[in-house]
């Protein structure tokens, strides 16, 4: 496992703690107000692969000498990476006009089809989005508040602090060019690799390690170590996401086969596919994009990325990536504890089919 065996129950135990604690606080504003934070609970501790906590834990444990397990107040400030990534993806949802997530409902649709259900005043769509963007609001604030409050040693926090202030700055800036990039038509294969760097693998892979890193203590030589890694490791686990936004299996991602396509995503692997794409090729996939194709015509853009070469082209990038990633932590620096599990992340996190 890529974790000890408890880590990923810790986590989640520590996350229902800290959940049914603040829903007390918004219960008692009102009950109609809590069956909304429900949402978001249900969220948070009914799926999701808990990779961001995994990887804060790791490079806590990559830090240290011993083998030990980390501390409860360590694993519960780790944990609060969950609810960062529940407010991104609640938001994330919206911005998409996704109706999916985890093969569920996303939480401004659900939010919406109630308000239907009941017969309320009112645009329901508009009601969802409006909730939900609240929903992930208060997911943000209970991150905040379940980092700074996990009791990990004060300075401990004034060193981890640093990396996660910078983790909310550098993922909504990613987020904001993204959305850019979709608006303006971008097509350049600069933009998506700066929207990978910073949207993605900062905020999922090298700042988590980097706040366990300064959970624990570490060396300034293994915090550029891990930092490295997971620049790397967090770059592929973006281009994996970039080829399952097409290929992927619905029944696996849990969203609709293609979806990237009819979002309009400007991903990495589309612009090199209109770069390496004959030029009529190149028009039908830009014509593609933000439609919803039918069967064939998504069939046409999937064999239009693979006969381009881009598919490969990903393919390659993604194991170079990794392979750095590993040079990286065959250092001194990592303990080899911390190198057992960093390893088993970045197959998880690079071989994912969801």
């Amino acid at each position: 496992m890529a974790t000890r065996p408890d880590d990923g129950e810790r986590v989640l135990a520590t996350l229902r703690r800290h959940i049914e604690g603040r829903r007390t606080v918004v219960a008692a504003v009102d009950e109609r107000v809590d069956r909304l934070a429900g949402l978001l609970s249900d969220f948070v501790l009914d799926g999701g692969k808990r990779m961001r906590p995994r990887f804060a834990l790791a490079g806590w444990a990559a830090s240290r000498p011993d083998a030990g397990p980390a501390p409860e107040e360590v694993v519960t400030a780790c944990a609060a990476l969950e609810l960062i990534q529940a407010c991104a993806l609640v938001h994330d949802d919206i911005v998409d006009a996704s109706d999916t997530r985890r093969g569920r409902p996303t939480v401004h649709r659900a939010i919406e089809s109630a308000h239907r259900r009941d017969g309320w005043d009112g645009d329901a769509a508009r009601y969802g989005v409006s909730q939900a963007i609240l929903v992930g609001d208060l997911a943000l604030s209970w991150a905040d508040e379940m980092f700074v409050t996990s009791g990990v040693d004060p300075a401990a926090l004034g060193r981890a602090l640093g990396p996660w202030h910078a983790m909310k700055t550098e993922v909504l800036s990613g987020q904001m060019l993204d959305i850019l990039a979709e608006a303006s038509g971008a097509t350049d294969e600069q933009t998506p690799a700066r929207v990978n760097r910073f949207k993605t693998a900062a905020y999922t892979v090298e700042r988590p390690l980097h706040i366990g890193a300064e959970l624990a203590g570490a060396t300034d030589e293994t915090v550029a170590t891990l930092r490295e890694f997971g620049v790397a490791v967090g770059q592929a686990f973006q281009l994996r996401d970039d080829l399952l936004g097409v290929f992927g299996d619905p029944e696996v991602t849990g969203k609709p086969s293609g979806d990237d396509l009819r979002e309009g995503k400007r991903t990495l692997l589309l612009a090199r596919a209109m770069t390496l794409a004959p030029g009529e090729d190149a028009r039908f996939l830009a014509g593609v994009l933000g439609t919803e194709p039918d069967g064939p015509t998504l069939e046409r853009a999937r064999a239009v990325l693979v006969d381009s070469g881009a598919v490969a082209s990903v393919e390659t990038e993604i194991e170079e990536l990794t392979a750095r990633a590993l040079d990286a932590i065959a250092s001194e620096a990592i303990s080899a504890h911390g190198r057992d599990m960093l390893r088993d992340l970045a197959e998880a996190a690079t071989r994912r089919r969801a």
